[in-house]
């Protein structure tokens, strides 16, 4: 029990990172009813256009607190362009197609992103070391943060709250509630559509590419595969939170990752269950908890936000 608050702190960051990327696969499911599962590669190469920024463009010896602004806005670049790009020549010819077409786009596409990278950064077949922010770590609490974690927890709720001023407030917004609701009606009130959801698109982007310069402070290293289960792990975040549910998104990106931090660590204790605490099977235990969600509440713990458009 004396270490139930690092645990807890522990599963909070991870789960917001898992949040943080939930976001977009949640945005644009309300929207277009797609599954994009490259969104996990959206938030790998935000990492490398940052660590790209680092290599190439800054002069060595950048501090990191002038390089981390930088890299930040490399990232957001990097994954927003291949986002957008994603959506005008994978996804929307497909806007009509049976919903198997774009399912298997997106896995192919996924896997295509990841080929590139590896491409650009060979090294990348295995660790890519990321810049470290010098200093910590502290401790709050009983509970030791450190110094990478410190950006994931101002970005995560400065992420959440602009989303929710964003979407509440602004007339873009409205029309991307609207779309949600009914897109066709949403047209002939004037909305247009295609630009909602190329926005859509764009922001889940943004928030995948902070998540991805947060996981390489977080672990020091990035590598091309690195958005594959971190993907996976945040579409269950989604469904968890209610799949349509930006908020949603982020509150099941947070239990999952308090639910997986938790098992990890205390069910190893448990006798003649020892080895299913193993860090191996810490991958294993967020699709346990989506199997459950799916038997007894499908609709997630806030509800499904996506209007029936049969």
């Amino acid at each position: 029990m004396n270490e139930l608050p690092q645990q807890l702190v522990n599963g909070l960051l991870l789960g917001s990172m898992y949040g943080l990327v939930a976001i977009g696969y949640t945005m644009v499911y309300g929207i277009v009813q797609l599954i994009n599962f490259a969104h996990g590669e959206i938030f790998m190469v935000g990492a490398f256009g940052a660590i790209t920024v680092h290599l190439y463009l800054l002069p060595d010896g950048t501090s990191i607190w002038v390089a981390l602004p930088l890299m930040l806005l490399g990232a957001v670049i990097v994954s927003v362009l291949v986002a957008i790009g994603a959506e005008r020549f994978a996804y929307r010819p497909l806007r009509g197609a049976p919903r198997l077409a774009p399912l298997i786009t997106a896995i192919g596409l996924s896997l295509a992103l990841q080929q590139a990278v590896w491409a650009f950064y060979p090294e990348a077949k295995s660790k890519l070391a990321f810049p470290q922010i010098e200093g910590g770590p502290f401790s709050i609490g009983g509970a030791t943060i450190q110094t990478g974690d410190i950006f994931l927890l101002i970005a995560a709720p400065i992420s959440m709250a602009f989303l929710a001023y964003f979407v509440m407030r602004t007339r873009t917004g409205r029309g991307m509630q609207a779309t949600a609701q009914d897109p066709d009606t949403a047209k002939l009130m004037g909305v247009n559509t295609d630009r909602i959801i190329v926005i859509a698109f764009a922001l889940g982007a943004v928030f995948a590419a902070v998540g991805g310069v947060a996981s390489g402070l977080k672990y020091g290293q990035i590598d091309f595969k690195m958005g594959f289960i971190l993907g996976l792990k945040a579409f269950t975040a989604a469904v968890l939170g209610g799949i349509g549910n930006i908020y949603g998104a982020m509150i099941g990106g947070l239990v999952l990752g308090i639910v997986e931090t938790l098992a990890t660590a205390y069910i190893a204790d448990i006798p003649g269950l020892h080895q299913f605490g193993s860090q191996s099977w810490a991958e294993v235990w967020a699709f346990i908890l989506l199997i459950l969600v799916l038997l007894f509440r499908p609709q997630g713990l806030l509800g499904e936000r996506v209007a029936d458009r049969a």
